[in-house]
C-alpha cells in the first residue's frame, strides 16, 4: 500500500496521479451540474404542466449531480487486460475505469468515473486471484475526509504474488462514524454483490446475523434496481419499510449519497394508518389480532353484507318498461361471489351486469342500443336501488369497529376459525360508540387496512424492501404484500433478533404471508461490523433465543475492544461512557427502557450532553442514550451496555428479553462496555 509520504511532491508518483485524477473528475462533475443548472426549457415545453414536469426532472437531476465533499468521488480503478466486450485473440489493449457512486463524463462525453452498478464495474466486488474476471490490477483508494491519501494494489493476473487481505478494505469496514448510516459501496463483498446484483423480477429473503450487512445491502440493491431498470420503477415505485422512525432517519442518508433521490420510506404503521392510534392491546390480543385467521374472519363479514335478491327490478324508460325477474339477479350476485373479486370492483360491475340483461331484452324486441344506453339503465333509480339493497358500499373502519364490539356479529364469522377464548380476548370490554371515538391499537390499523383491501385494491409498487422484517405479525406481512403484488420485495432480517410476541418463526412461513413464497433465502454469515470478541460474547444466547441457526463469524482481523464490570452504582457507568468518549468515533449508551430515566439524570449530572435514538450525532455531540426497545437496526463506534439482566427481565417472556439484549450486545463496531451491578443473566456465563 502506498500512502502520500512515499512521493507526495513527485508529479510521477501515482499517488499524484490519481489525485489530479480526482481533481479532473470533480470539475467534470460540476461542469455536468452547470451544464443541467444553465438549461433553458422556455422553447420546449407545450403548456405549464409540461414545463413544471420538466423542470422538476432538471432540478433532482441538479440534486443528484451535487459533488458531496467529504464522499470520495471514485473508490476504485480497474485495469483489464483487454477491452470489455472485445475478443481476446485479437489482442485488444486493455482498458482503465475508475469506479465510484456515480457515472461522471468529460466534456466530450467520455467516461472519467464509471457507475459502481454498471456491468463493468462489476468485477472490482468479484474478481479473485482464482477468478480475475480479465482484471489485470484492482486499485483501491484510502481517503481522509474527501482527499486521496492512499492507494493499495492487487495484481489479479499475477500468479507469482500471493493473495492478501486488504488494509484499505479493514480500514474502511472499521472507520469510525459520526452522524447516519453510510453506504458500504467500498466495501461490497462477492456474496453480499451477488444479492445487491439480483434481478428485478424475483424476491429476495435474507437472513442476516448481526454486522453482516443485510440492512446495506438491501439499500444497495435499491440503488442497483433503480440503475438497472429505471424507467419500470420510476412509473412504479420504491418503498423502503423500516421498523420505527428512529431507523429510519438512520438510514435515510444512504440512498442520496448514491445519487438516488425518489425512492420513499416508511414504517408499517405508517402503511396503515387509516385511523388515529389512542389504544393499546395486550400481548396475548395483539398475537391473535395480527393472526392470519383474522384475514378470513375479515372476508366473512364484508361478504356478509350482500344479500339475494328476492324481488324483480323494474326499469322504465319512456313508454316501456323492463323487468329483470329476481332470479336472474341472483343468478348475476352468485356469479361475482364466486369469482370472489373484490367487493366494492363486484358492487361497481352488478349494475352494468343488470343493465346488460336489460339491453338483451330491447334486443330482442327489435332495438338497437349502444353502450351508451346501457350506462343510463345502469343509472336508473330503479338499478341504483338495487344494488344498495343487494351489495351496500362497506366502511372498513366501521366493519372492524363492529367485529370488536358485537360479540354475536364476531362469533358468526369466527365461527370455526377463533374459539371462544380468542374472541373474548379481542372483544372490546366498552365498545365504542364511532370510528372516531375509539381507541384504536396498531393491531387494529393491520385489520381496517385489510378490510379496506377487500373492498378496494391497493396499489402495488414496483419493489418494496422490508427491512427487521423478523418483528411482523402474520397480518402486517399480508398488508406489506399488498403493496408489492405486482412488484418484488426485498426482506432483510435476523431470526435471532425477533423481539415481538408474535416474531417470525421461519422465513417459509413469513414469505408465504408476504405473498412472495417463491422467493429465494439468502444467508449472510460473514460479520464486517461487529468485532470478534463481542460478537463472540452475544453467540453465547443463539442457543436459547434461535437454535439451528448459524452464528455469525466476524471477518475483523482487528478483535476489537470488549470488557464485562461489575459495578457499585450509576457514577461507573457515567464513567465508562467518558472513557469510550475520548476515542474517536459515536458512542451508545443502551439500557432497559425503565433505567432510561435514571440514566439521563446522571448524565445531566455529569455535564455530560447526549442525544435520543435517531437524532444525529455531531463532532461535539457523539453520545446517544438508547432504550433497549429502539436500539434495533442502530450502529455505534463504542457501545456501553448497562445491567443486561434488566434489559432481559423488560420483555414479558425470557426468550424476548434475551432476543432484546443480544441485539443490544451486537450494536458496536469498534468496542462495547458491559456493565451491572445485578447478577449477569445465567445464558451468558
Amino acid at each position: 500500500m502506498s500512502t502520500p509520504s512515499d512521493t507526495h511532491s513527485d508529479p510521477q508518483d501515482p499517488l499524484s496521479r490519481e489525485r489530479t485524477q480526482l481533481g479532473d473528475s470533480r470539475a467534470a462533475l460540476r461542469a455536468m451540474r452547470e451544464d443541467a443548472e444553465n438549461l433553458d426549457i422556455k422553447d420546449v415545453t407545450a403548456n405549464w404542466v409540461n414545463a413544471a414536469v420538466l423542470q422538476h426532472q432538471i432540478d433532482e437531476r441538479i440534486k443528484a449531480l451535487a459533488d458531496l465533499s467529504h464522499t470520495p468521488l471514485f473508490f476504485g480503478r480497474l485495469d483489464y487486460l483487454h477491452s470489455p466486450g472485445a475478443d481476446k485473440a485479437e489482442g485488444a489493449e486493455g482498458e482503465r475505469f475508475y469506479i465510484g457512486r456515480r457515472h461522471v463524463h468529460d466534456a466530450d462525453g467520455d467516461p472519467m468515473v464509471i457507475d459502481w452498478r454498471a456491468p463493468v464495474s462489476q468485477p472490482f466486488y468479484r474478481a479473485s486471484k482464482k477468478t480475475p474476471m480479465d482484471v489485470a490490477l484492482r486499485r483501491r483508494f484510502g481517503y481522509t475526509g474527501g482527499d486521496l491519501t492512499a492507494y493499495e494494489d492487487e495484481h489479479l493476473s499475477d500468479p507469482s504474488e500471493a493473495a492478501a487481505t486488504s488494509k484499505l478494505l479493514q480500514q474502511e469496514i472499521e472507520r469510525p462514524r459520526v452522524g447516519p448510516m453510510r453506504d458500504i459501496v467500498a466495501t461490497i463483498q462477492p456474496e453480499q454483490d451477488e444479492i445487491v446484483r439480483s434481478g428485478l423480477s424475483g424476491s429476495v429473503c435474507v437472513q442476516g446475523g448481526p454486522g453482516t450487512g443485510k440492512t446495506a445491502v438491501g439499500l444497495h440493491r435499491v440503488a442497483y434496481l433503480l440503475y438497472a431498470h429505471r424507467e419500470r420503477l420510476a412509473r412504479t415505485g420504491t418503498l423502503v419499510i423500516g421498523p420505527n422512525s428512529s431507523f429510519l432517519h438512520y438510514i435515510e442518508q444512504v440512498l442520496p449519497a448514491l445519487g438516488e433521490l425518489e425512492v420513499k420510506q416508511a414504517t408499517v404503521d405508517d402503511l396503515v394508518a387509516h385511523v388515529e392510534i389512542r389504544g393499546t392491546d395486550g400481548a396475548t390480543a395483539a398475537v391473535i389480532k395480527g393472526d392470519a385467521r383474522m384475514a378470513e374472519v375479515l372476508r366473512r363479514a364484508v361478504r356478509s353484507h350482500v344479500t339475494l335478491p328476492t324481488e324483480p327490478v323494474m326499469v322504465v324508460r319512456g313508454s316501456r318498461r323492463w323487468r329483470v325477474p329476481a332470479y336472474e339477479l341472483e343468478e348475476i350476485v352468485r356469479e361475482l361471489l364466486d369469482r370472489d373479486i373484490r367487493y366494492g370492483a363486484a358492487r361497481d360491475a352488478l349494475p352494468q351486469r343488470i343493465a346488460h340483461v336489460v339491453l338483451v331484452q330491447m334486443e330482442r324486441s327489435g332495438e338497437a342500443p349502444d353502450d351508451r344506453v346501457q350506462d343510463a339503465v345502469a343509472r336508473n333509480p330503479a338499478v341504483k336501488a338495487a344494488v344498495k339493497a343487494i351489495w351496500p358500499p362497506v366502511d372498513p373502519a366501521k366493519l372492524v369497529l363492529r367485529l370488536l364490539s358485537d360479540a354475536d356479529f364476531l362469533a358468526v364469522h369466527a365461527a370455526g376459525i377463533l374459539d371462544e377464548d380468542e374472541q373474548k380476548e379481542i372483544l372490546w370490554q366498552k365498545p365504542a360508540r364511532s370510528v372516531k371515538a375509539a381507541k384504536w391499537a396498531l393491531a387494529d390499523a393491520v385489520l381496517i387496512d385489510e378490510a379496506t383491501d377487500l373492498v378496494q385494491r391497493t396499489h402495488s409498487l414496483g419493489h418494496v424492501v422490508l427491512d427487521e422484517a423478523q418483528d411482523l405479525s402474520p397480518m402486517q406481512y399480508r398488508a406489506v404484500g399488498r403493496r408489492c403484488t405486482t412488484g418484488s420485495a426485498t426482506v432483510l432480517g435476523d431470526l435471532a433478533q425477533g423481539t415481538t410476541p408474535w416474531a417470525t418463526r421461519s422465513w417459509t412461513e413469513a414469505l408465504g404471508h408476504l405473498g412472495k413464497s417463491e422467493a429465494v433465502v439468502e444467508e449472510l454469515t460473514a460479520g464486517f461490523r461487529v468485532p470478534t470478541d463481542v460478537i463472540t460474547y452475544a453467540s453465547r444466547l443463539l442457543p436459547h433465543i434461535a437454535p439451528g441457526l448459524t452464528p455469525v463469524a466476524s471477518v475483523r482481523e482487528n478483535p476489537g475492544f470488549f470488557d464485562v464490570r461489575t459495578t457499585s452504582g450509576d457514577a461507573e457507568v457515567v464513567a465508562a461512557c467518558e472513557e469510550l468518549l475520548r476515542k474517536e468515533g459515536s458512542t451508545g449508551l443502551i439500557a432497559a427502557d425503565a433505567r432510561i430515566p435514571v440514566l439521563a439524570e446522571a448524565l445531566a449530572t455529569a455535564g455530560i450532553t447526549y442525544l435520543g435514538p435517531g437524532e444525529e450525532t455531531t463532532p461535539d455531540t457523539r453520545l446517544t442514550l438508547v432504550p433497549a426497545s429502539l436500539a434495533k437496526g442502530l450502529e455505534y463506534d463504542y457501545v456501553v451496555l448497562d445491567e443486561p439482566q434488566a434489559v432481559v427481565d423488560g420483555e414479558p417472556d425470557e426468550r424476548t428479553g434475551l432476543r432484546r439484549l443480544y441485539v443490544a450486545l451486537t450494536r458496536a463496531v469498534s468496542g462495547l462496555i458491559v456493565t451491572h451491578a445485578a447478577p449477569l443473566p445465567a445464558q451468558l456465563t
